[in-house]
């Protein structure tokens, strides 16, 4: 009878199959999960970056600092804020390299919000000087280490088409930071100070949000890298890899001739595109002055809003149709540019508001599209695996150096110099990545 006892039968393991499936689950949810935050993460720093441009209606129509805060102080204020820009963004990349992309973002935001404080609070012009040096420097802290952060999760084949999506953020950020800003300070404070302070708290908010749930690599959450091939397993208890030095990962990027074109072809880009954002609605009040100033402020929208859209179908295409080449999409959201903007003068001379909506909105398709596979999944790309933020790093620092141009040259140069330069700016760019077409990340080959 001793047999017809119930006997303990042990509970087998999850099989294989099991654990394969737990582990893409909680690959997807990270994934998802860093996607939201990092995307939050750089809209928000939007917030308090157009804060100064929405401000400074409320400048020029106050007689307390309008005497003092010119319009001249107020540009030279702007290439304050973008020289420091683009000095950060040598330096942030590398650091998000050493230490992490969380210390980095989280100190940038940090520096934000105290900027546009002192901005809030003070109308002195030493004041406003240090706090946009403070600023540009805080901002530049945001781009090359989040795009570093999303490409540790995402593999080469997904990243066009992951880092595409993601890439709207600063588009979005663009478009809705302004009339957010505006509607605090000038419908219910009756303020211009209010716009500093209303994009202070929306960043320390999103700052709170991006504590709790960012994390740097999926290593920090017990799963693999997703580029690490069958070949190259991971040992059991691997350790991290040591700190590099900073020379070394510049030395590294500055040897990489792909790396170097991207710079390159960002410097000779970004002009136009910061020409437009900076100078959209006098180009369009020039061009058409029967539009009055309400509707010269509206039509640069249709720019924006193409892009939103155009990071998403470039990444897209270079994931589906060229197989994780980034080369040849560019050069050909290039080529479109150059034609656009050659035709801008020519076309909006008919005097159609319709026209100039079309002609913007077909340029914004154009560079946004360049813009966002050059400074985020090329350059994330063909970085090396432990220097994507240095890599991303230098491409952009580039990048902003032509935007003081784009800031500078529409008060110097006529609409037909002006856009006839960039056209040929553009050209030269996609002439420069043309002979990388079939170029493929390291990871990719």
């Amino acid at each position: 009878m001793a047999d017809l006892a119930p006997q303990s039968v042990p509970t087998p393991p999850p099989g294989p199959a099991l654990a394969t499936r737990e582990a893409l689950r909680r690959t997807a949810r990270w994934r998802r999960q860093i996607f939201a935050v990092t995307w939050i993460a750089y809209a928000g720093f939007y917030f308090v970056r157009q804060a100064f441009s929405v401000a400074k209606l409320g400048i020029l129509d106050d007689p307390l600092v309008n005497g003092v805060l010119t319009e001249q102080v107020l540009g030279v204020l702007d290439a304050v804020y973008l020289a420091a820009y683009a000095a950060g963004q040598f330096l942030w990349g590398m650091w998000a390299d050493r230490f992490g992309p969380r210390v980095v973002v989280a100190g940038g935001m940090v520096g934000a919000v105290v900027a546009a404080c002192a901005m809030g609070l003070s109308s002195a012009v030493l004041v406003f000087g240090g706090a946009m040096v403070v600023q540009g420097l805080a901002q530049s802290a945001g781009w090359a280490p989040l795009c570093k952060n999303m490409g540790s999760f995402f593999p080469v084949r997904e990243r066009g088409r992951a880092l595409g999506v993601w890439s709207s953020n600063y588009a979005f950020g663009g478009l809705a930071a302004p009339p957010f800003l505006g509607w605090w300070a000038y419908e219910v404070f009756g303020s211009w100070h209010a716009a500093f302070f209303a994009g202070a708290v929306t960043l320390a908010v999103v700052l709170a949000v991006f504590l709790v749930f960012q994390r740097n690599t999926p290593q920090d959450v017990g799963l693999p890298d997703p580029n690490r091939t069958d070949e190259e397993p991971a040992a059991a208890g691997e350790a991290a890899p040591p700190r590099r030095r900073a020379l070394s990962l510049y030395k590294e990027a500055l040897r990489d001739r792909m790396v170097l074109t991207l710079g390159a072809a960002y410097f000779l880009l970004k002009p136009a595109r910061y020409a437009i954002l900076l100078w959209g609605p006098v180009i369009v009040s020039r061009q058409l002055p029967e539009v009055g100033k309400v509707g010269a402020t509206l039509i640069p929208v249709a720019f924006g809003v193409a892009g939103v859209l155009a990071p998403i179908l470039i990444g897209w295409v270079s994931d589906t149709v060229f197989r994780s080449r980034r080369v040849p999409p560019c050069v050909l959201a290039l080529l479109l540019l150059t034609v656009a903007l050659a035709l801008f003068m020519p076309l909006t001379a008919t005097g159609s508001a319709v026209v100039m909506i079309a002609v913007l909105a077909v340029i914004g398709l154009a560079v946004y599209a360049a813009d966002a596979m050059i400074s985020c999944v090329a350059a994330v790309d063909f970085g090396s695996a432990g220097g994507a933020g240095t890599a991303a790093g230098l491409v952009n620092g580039c990048g902003s150096v032509g935007a003081i141009l784009g800031g500078l040259l529409p008060g110097f140069l006529s609409g037909t110099t002006l856009f006839y330069g960039f056209a040929a700016a553009a050209l030269l760019a996609g002439l420069l990545m043309l002979p990388q077409w079939n170029r493929l990340p390291a990871a990719a080959s």
